[in-house]
């Protein structure tokens, strides 16, 4: 909890404040009982009028000080924990961000969003309840005692007497209610798992009619949540009961002793009330001691959560900062026996690839499902590193390039095309925030995409639903290829990105990136697409199988030939559909 709590440093004067107000209003409340004891003492049983107005007067101000340190305490409390809050949001965030692709892997993306909303959110009650009420109570148990002894050593000690049954009692049930809420964070995780994914995947769930076996599946993750927050209520509603029974126990051995005192003379009657005053109070602080033991059991469950993200900096990228400008960088590509493994994975998924382009031309990567193509492609902009072999960038070592040069001078479009909430120019300008307009029309203009733009009522101005889900999908891959080629890249990435274009559209598309000064490394599966490239490389279980040009793998590949020859059949089985 130390590293999770140390983004309230910054807040410490209003802690300080809020904790001081709060000690001014127990120290009200703590005084009360004595004040009570000298009016019935001097006042009422003394007969004196004068005695009782006077301290009823002082009790009556001290209560006006109590209210306004309490609400004042409120706000300083509030500003702390709120302020801390956005602070460790920023800062998960940001550590998230600048994870490596293998580190980000290690935490599920369900598990990050629970880190980011509901743990946050634990700690930050858990700050705000404990400079509101949450130290009040231990310290108004300790006060209490305290101050029983001072108005009568004797009847104090028969409340002393439960205390270290209580102590130990509340370490055990706290170390249990720990580990019972881990368990809860982690079934909540599951559960918004199991969310994300039938979300993502609705349009699939009622085509096929999946609705009922979801529901079915989500009960069943639902279910374990349930039980395992109802077996962590349970151990920690019996809390409550121990307390009130010691307590109440010790409350009845001071009215029996008490009374006995009285009639002996040893003690006054208002003392004997000074002392079951407390008693009420140290009972009304331990009632809450459950509350308070299941916040914290939940909030370290949380805290430790989130410190699993905020100290996982043995593997994080370079600091990136703001796009300001693409570097003109050369073009020139080589891979020398790269290989890479997935972690924990025994088989290669790239093993001993080796090949050459040089700039400005345009390599086609082809190969079956699991090949390796996109695996390939994530190395260059070191989305992952490779496990052996080097890749050099305009005769330079990968990783020796800094992050954010690097990437600044790549053009990624990745194989599902990823667009964000806001407007067609919004999504545009992410590939370079301070690229004009006119080089943003530009870009969509070789990309195919302007004409189907100024269609829209808005244009430019068109809001593109989450995901763009108001797009179509070829209108997505010319968007996404269209905010590559704003950046004006040396080299530029299309993971199998024209998939869902026509062929008119497709050819109309390369024709007009023939003009790009970018070295080009298309995913492709399309022999027609292939055969535009300069060289093609042909991958087979994460092996180079084939390279050079389409009448090089035509006369040398035999799984090249087959390729082709399937397409060819496909193409004649269309014509002759299209004609009859």
């Amino acid at each position: 909890m130390k590293t999770v709590f140390s983004y309230a440093k910054p807040y410490k004067w209003l802690i300080v404040i809020a904790l001081l107000l709060m000690l001014m209003e127990l120290s009200v409340e703590l005084i009360q009982p004595l004040l009570i004891a000298k009016i019935i003492d001097d006042g009422i049983l003394a007969e004196n009028v004068k005695v009782i107005w006077t301290w009823g007067s002082v009790m009556m101000a001290l209560s006006f000080i109590a209210f306004f340190a309490g609400g004042v305490n409120s706000f300083f409390a509030a500003h702390a924990s709120q302020s801390f809050a956005f602070d460790l949001r920023q800062a998960l965030f940001r550590q998230v961000q600048s994870f490596t692709m293998a580190t980000f892997l290690r935490f599920p993306t369900s598990g990050l969003i629970t880190r980011l909303t509901s743990d946050i959110t634990m700690v930050q009650n858990v700050l705000f309840m404990g400079l509101r009420i949450m130290l009040r109570a231990p310290l108004l148990v300790v006060g209490s005692l305290v101050m029983a002894f001072v108005v009568n050593v004797k009847l104090a000690l028969y409340l002393l007497i439960g205390a270290p049954v209580l102590l130990i009692f509340l370490i055990v049930m706290a170390r249990k209610g720990v580990g019972l809420f881990a368990q809860v964070q982690k079934r909540l995780d599951r559960v918004n798992r199991v969310i994300q994914e039938n979300l993502q995947a609705v349009r699939l769930i009622k085509a096929y009619l999946r609705g009922a076996y979801e529901a079915t599946r989500f009960s069943k993750v639902a279910d374990l949540l349930r039980k395992n927050t109802v077996t962590a209520m349970r151990m920690m509603e019996l809390i409550l009961p121990v307390l009130l029974f010691i307590m109440n126990a010790s409350l009845m051995a001071v009215l029996w002793f008490g009374a006995g005192e009285i009639q002996s003379g040893d003690a006054q009657v208002g003392e004997l009330v000074a002392i079951v005053n407390y008693a009420l109070r140290m009972t009304g602080a331990f009632s809450m001691f459950a509350f308070i033991i299941v916040s914290l059991s939940r909030a370290k469950a949380s805290a430790e959560r989130m410190e699993e993200v905020l100290l996982a900096n043995d593997d994080l990228e370079d600091h990136q900062g703001e796009i300001s400008g693409m570097i003109d960088l050369e073009g020139d590509l080589r891979f020398e026996d790269v290989s890479f493994y997935y972690p924990g994975k025994a088989e290669p998924i790239l093993d001993r690839v080796s090949f050459h382009v040089s700039p400005g031309e345009k390599l086609a990567i082809m190969g079956s499902t699991g090949a390796g193509k996109s695996t390939l492609l994530n190395l260059i902009p070191r989305i992952f590193d490779p496990t052996d072999g080097e890749i050099y960038v305009s005769g330079k070592e990968v990783r020796d390039w800094p992050l954010k040069e690097l990437r600044d001078a790549i053009g990624l479009v990745p194989q599902q095309s990823i667009l964000f909430t806001g407007s067609i120019m919004e999504n545009l300008s992410w590939g370079d925030t301070d690229a004009p307009v006119d080089e943003l029309e530009e870009a969509a203009k070789k990309a195919q995409i302007h004409e189907s733009i100024d269609l829209f009522p808005k244009k430019y101005e068109t809001r593109v639903g989450q995901k763009g889900v108001n797009l179509s999908g070829g209108q997505k891959q010319r968007l996404s290829i269209a905010r590559a080629l704003v950046r004006k890249p040396s080299i530029l990435i299309l993971d199998d990105s024209t998939s869902a274009l026509d062929v008119k559209t497709e050819t109309a598309l390369w024709d007009a990136l023939e003009g790009e000064r970018a070295t080009m490394l298309v995913v492709t599966q399309k022999i027609q697409t292939a055969k535009g490239a300069d060289h093609i490389l042909l991958l087979d279980e994460g092996k180079v199988v084939g390279y050079g040009t389409h009448a090089d793998l035509m006369e040398q590949s035999a799984l090249y030939r087959k390729i082709a020859q399937s397409q060819s059949e496909e193409e004649a089985v269309i014509d002759v559909a299209n004609h009859s």
